[in-house]
């Protein structure tokens, strides 16, 4: 007896083991029933602006339109999904004991599966397993994964999940994109009968359509919009309304309002993301409106593509950016982004270069700069319109966008600074030590991007509009990133001592590009002047291959780029005649509220020559007054002016070996070097040459022969002609008296002489020679030229 007690014990205690075990495990597996990842589906990429506007979206990889989770089910939707699908949402706890007990026994009534009883959190379960077979054990495994989807997300997180992987009909995929595709727009902005169709729809996706069934569909729509208004979400003037709504139809195509900037993120941040961008909506598509409108006309001159970007200079925002004329075709690479795309950059970094000769007290605003024939090392810049100004105002010389001048500023600067100055500025595409570049830099050596520039650009401008919202200061992320995606916080700005450019220099750069009125060496500019000031720049690539514009008020930079992007070159591609207008034409649509205020604490106002624009010489005698940068103060004093004595009539120089002290006259001479006198007279009529000295009145010790080409000790290359034979040379000089005779010299073998036109052919052979050039006066200039056999 005792025996069979332990026994019947110990039978007990097993079952109690075994029963403890399955609790135990029932337990577990309704702790650890979900999974760690909730839908692991794979997301649509989409883009919005700052306003919430979808702007793009791409397909995900499985070929759904299934948009990332939103964190808000907007209330009428909300409402009409509770009222069709779950009115008890809010009081269960995953599973509605109530709607299981009916629908046992409505199934088993028909014999057949009449009705499910799922809760919406049973929904979102089960669309988690991607919808199984229904069976039994099914049910129950929905039923406990609810309750437990319960413990782990609360009420709106569910709805959350719900409204982000129901399926609504077609590849469409959660309310989001069904939201766009059926009704083309956000679903926060649907009515109540387009809200009640939406919540229809994950019910029986196959079977109701838009498009197709739609006596099923409208019936359904109409009984949820009446139950919402017996309960009391809308008056019966919105019922009435609501019913005579048309369903929708055939699907919307989703927007592709900046396809070229999703791209671009995609490449950044990887994809299967909501971007939320700094885009402003309007003005991107009447940007893109502005680009078709131009593209009309480029089209007609075989020139395919064209790029805007807008940036908001004191936040860095980017408000508009088209990166590409529109072509579904994809024919002539309009698919490209071109604002990230490397360029040459023509004449467009002159202003930066510019600037920095300002800050580094190289120049004055006005300083005359050379523009004459040079040669550097093989190297013969030319201006677009391959004529000479012999000097010119170095603010001139960059509102007019002349080369030379250009590169003797580089020369004088270095381009090994300029190149680090410029990677200072942000650019990225100077990949290259800065050797291999040289004086080319200035003129489009280099390639940049449309995104580099107005990167820099719009650096500059905040630098001015921060030093005078701070009294002064300076800041060390003026030239940080441009932002394309809305920042969470506010980046905090951190004083800099050493900026790469200061407010003085920046401003009397802008204060050079507001003269609109271009001459004849960019004719034409003055037609595209804005009554609103604007700074702005014009650059053109060698071959016409790219066009550019940028341009710059105390609220936005603007950057446009034309041409084609396989680099076909077509002689309509200029800055000038392509991008102005297109320049213009985006300014015209942005406010404008006055310009930037001077930056008085960072500028001095001197006094200059007038005819050389630097600080005044000993001998000056007319001057400016003008504000420079602080570093100004150190340039070096006007060079040109010269005291002479003459006589009465000014038409001899005197010394007092031939004449009286009052027989002379002294005179402020304003003198330039021969070759600069040469050109800068054809342009100046008042320009007056030094006279001659009298008779025996001395020897005139200043150079009065200047040679045009070759420049300097140089190389030049010599071709051979059909015969084998080298080609000639033509050599050019000038001198200061119209009457000179010069006589030519070349390895001290006499060649001949020249009057008046001192061009003097000669045909050297390859090696380094001598030539000599001696006036009538025995005035010599003496030069070492190499030819080279090319």
């Amino acid at each position: 007896m005792i025996a069979g007690v332990e026994r019947t014990f110990g039978v007990f205690k097993r079952k109690r083991q075994i029963f403890l075990g399955i609790i135990i495990l029932s337990f577990l597996y309704f702790l650890f029933c979900l999974p760690s990842k909730f839908f692991e589906k794979p997301h649509s990429t989409i883009l919005y602006s700052s306003e919430n506007t979808l702007l793009s979206a791409v397909i995900a990889r499985d070929g759904q339109w299934r948009f990332p989770r939103t964190e808000k089910i907007p209330d009428k939707f909300k409402a009409a999904l509770l009222t069709f699908e779950d009115q008890h949402f809010y009081e269960h706890s995953g599973v509605y004991l109530p709607s299981i007990l009916r629908a046992l026994s409505q199934n088993f009534r028909r014999q057949k599966v009449y009705s499910g009883a799922s809760t919406i959190t049973m929904q979102v379960v089960r669309m988690s397993r991607d919808n199984p077979s229904r069976t039994v054990f099914e049910k129950v495994t929905e039923m406990i994964r609810a309750l437990r989807l319960e413990w782990r997300f609360n009420k709106e997180e569910i709805l959350e999940l719900y409204a982000a992987n129901a399926p609504f009909g077609g590849n469409v995929v959660g309310l989001d994109a069904a939201a766009w595709r059926y009704y083309g727009r956000k679903s926060e902005q649907l009515s109540w009968a387009e809200s009640a169709t939406l919540a229809v729809l994950p019910n029986a996706p196959s079977l109701i359509f838009p498009g197709k069934n739609q006596e099923k569909l409208l019936a359904k729509r109409n009984r949820i919009l009446q139950l919402l208004f017996d309960a009391g979400h809308f008056d019966f003037e919105t019922l009435a309304l609501s019913l005579i709504e048309p369903l929708p139809q055939k699907p919307f195509p989703l927007p592709q309002t900046a396809p070229h900037l999703l791209t671009t993120l995609i490449k950044q941040n990887g994809g299967g993301k909501k971007f939320e961008s700094t885009v402003n909506a309007t003005l991107q598509n009447q940007c893109s409106a502005i680009v078709a409108q131009h593209m009309r006309e480029f089209e007609m001159n075989q020139v395919f593509n064209t790029a805007v970007i807008v940036v908001e200079v004191r936040s860095g925002n980017v408000v508009a950016y088209v990166g590409n004329s529109e072509d579904t075709q994809n024919k002539h690479g309009n698919w490209v982004d071109i604002i990230q795309s490397p360029r040459s950059t023509g004449s467009i970094l002159k202003p930066l270069l510019y600037a920095s000769t300002l800050k580094d007290g190289l120049i004055l605003p006005h300083s005359l700069m050379p523009d004459i024939p040079l040669q550097y090392d093989g190297f013969s810049p030319k201006n677009y319109s391959e004529t000479f100004d012999g000097a010119v105002p170095a603010s001139r010389a960059l509102s007019r966008s002349l080369n030379i001048p250009a590169v003797v500023m580089l020369k004088d600067y270095g381009y090994q600074r300029f190149y680090h100055q410029l990677k200072k500025f942000g650019f990225t595409h100077f990949k290259k030590p800065a050797d291999h570049y040289g004086l080319s830099l200035i003129l489009g050596g280099g390639e940049a991007s449309l995104w580099d520039i107005t990167h820099a650009y719009a650096g500059m401008s905040r630098t001015l509009q921060w030093h005078y919202d701070s009294n002064g200061k300076y800041f060390d992320d003026a030239y940080s990133e441009k932002n394309l995606l809305q920042k969470e916080n506010q980046t905090m700005h951190y004083e800099e001592q050493f900026p790469p450019l200061d407010a003085g220099s920046i401003w009397c750069t802008y204060q050079a590009l507001l003269d609109v009125n271009r001459p004849e060496t960019e004719l034409g500019w003055e037609a595209y002047s804005s009554t609103a000031p604007i700074a702005w720049k014009t650059g053109t690539s060698f071959g016409n291959r790219d066009a550019w514009a940028v341009g710059t008020t105390p609220e936005y930079v603007v950057g446009v780029w034309v041409g084609n992007a396989d680099g076909q070159g077509k002689p309509v591609i200029t800055g000038v005649t392509a991008a102005a207008p297109l320049l213009f034409d985006v300014f015209a649509i942005l406010p404008h509220r006055g310009w930037f205020t001077p930056p008085f604490d960072d500028l001095e106002k001197i006094a200059t020559c007038h005819l050389s624009g630097m600080r005044m010489g000993e001998y000056c005698i007319q001057s400016d007054s003008i504000h420079v940068p602080r570093a100004g103060l150190n340039t070096r004093p006007c060079p040109y002016h010269h005291r002479v004595f003459t006589n009465a009539s000014s038409s001899n120089r005197l010394t007092g070996e031939c004449a009286e002290v009052n027989e002379m006259h002294a005179q402020s001479w304003f003198v330039l070097p021969p070759v600069q006198e040469y050109y800068y007279k054809k342009n100046h009529p008042e320009y007056i040459t030094l006279p001659p000295f009298a008779p025996g009145c001395g020897v005139d010790n200043t150079m009065p022969i200047g040679l045009i080409y070759p420049k300097g000790d140089t190389k030049i290359f010599i071709p051979k002609n059909i015969e084998g034979r080298f080609e000639k040379v033509l050599l050019q000089a000038t001198h200061r008296s119209t009457s000179a005779t010069l006589y030519w010299h070349v390895d001290n073998v006499y060649m001949g002489e020249t009057k008046s036109v001192h061009n003097f052919e000669i045909q050297p052979r390859p090696g380094k020679h001598t030539l000599t050039i001696i006036d009538q006066d025995g005035a010599e200039l003496t030069r070492t030229i190499e030819v080279l056999e090319k």
